[in-house]
């Protein structure tokens, strides 16, 4: 079960980390069962802790070691902990719900590219590491809350997960232009009239605004697909999916910022996440 002695043993500091790391998967995770809320904070915060690795430690390297340190966390064996929190929740977690290690591991191998300042190729890489992350960790999600049901709706998981992450990404754009990172493919920023080189250093102009209402497009085409398939989503399983009711408030408030969404970040105040995520837990997704 999900209430093992060492995920709840953590669950205070885990959720803390959760609360402070990324609050809308905190929120979102107050809405599953009580039984399935720590295991669910437990994958939360593991995400939090790789997606984070360059903002704590600068350089790749370092990084790459950090990474390698979760890899062997996974893959040990035995029952010892490893003064770790999040780390022993994890373990715990995956023992508790037979989550595959495998999908972990594919995880942070993505998240080598964060540590680089190589550009994101294509379209077709940017979904792959939206699928190996975001999406990949809603799976995870939907098989603690319900493993019987979670396979029937993976490819539902991959759409939501590229439209959340691109949403994800595109709020973090100003961050990752200034110091040095593109995450918007090169062949959408080609079709748009510009390079990664001129997007990153802010010479884009005219184009790098295409660009972003490229990527906004995309993103809405995934979050459309899933809206779309949604509605069959049993009760079980939407927790997991729910972060998802904040996707389209974002992205409808950096189409009306325009060309700021190249500066500044999109924020929605707490009152209306809370809201959101109120509306689309009680109703599904509904038309609201």
């Amino acid at each position: 079960m999900a209430g093992t002695p060492d995920i709840v043993k953590n669950g205070d500091i885990v959720m803390d980390a959760v609360r402070a790391a990324d609050h809308d998967r905190y929120l979102s995770a107050l809405y599953a069962p009580a039984d399935k809320r720590d295991a669910l904070l437990a994958l939360y915060a593991f995400n939090a802790e790789i997606a984070g690795v360059r903002d704590r430690i600068h350089e790749p390297l370092p990084g790459e070691v950090r990474l390698q340190w979760w890899r062997d966390v996974i893959a040990a064996d035995g029952d010892a902990g490893t003064g770790h929190p999040t780390a022993d929740a994890l373990r715990a977690t995956i023992a508790a719900n037979k989550l595959p290690t495998a999908a972990f591991e594919n995880m942070l191998a993505a998240r080598i590219f964060d540590l680089y300042d190589d550009p994101m190729p294509s379209r077709t890489d940017l979904e792959g590491y939206c699928g190996e992350t975001a999406a990949a960790l809603i799976q995870l999600g939907a098989m603690v809350l319900d493993p019987a049901a979670a396979p029937g709706f993976a490819e539902l998981a991959g759409r939501a997960g590229c439209a959340q992450a691109i949403t994800g990404l595109l709020l973090l754009l100003p961050l990752h232009r200034r110091r040095g990172q593109c995450f918007v493919p090169a062949d959408i920023l080609a079709a748009a009239g510009t390079t990664p080189e001129e997007f990153v250093k802010g010479e884009g102009g005219a184009a790098a605004e295409r660009a972003v209402v490229a990527m906004i497009a995309l993103a809405r085409e995934h979050l459309n697909a899933f809206e779309k398939g949604a509605p069959a989503l049993p009760v079980s399983l939407r927790p997991a999916f729910l972060p998802l009711a904040l996707t389209h408030a974002y992205l409808d408030k950096m189409e009306k910022a325009g060309s700021w969404a190249l500066r500044r970040t999109a924020a929605l105040s707490t009152l209306r996440r809370h809201w959101l995520l109120l509306r689309h837990a009680m109703r599904g997704w509904m038309p609201l």
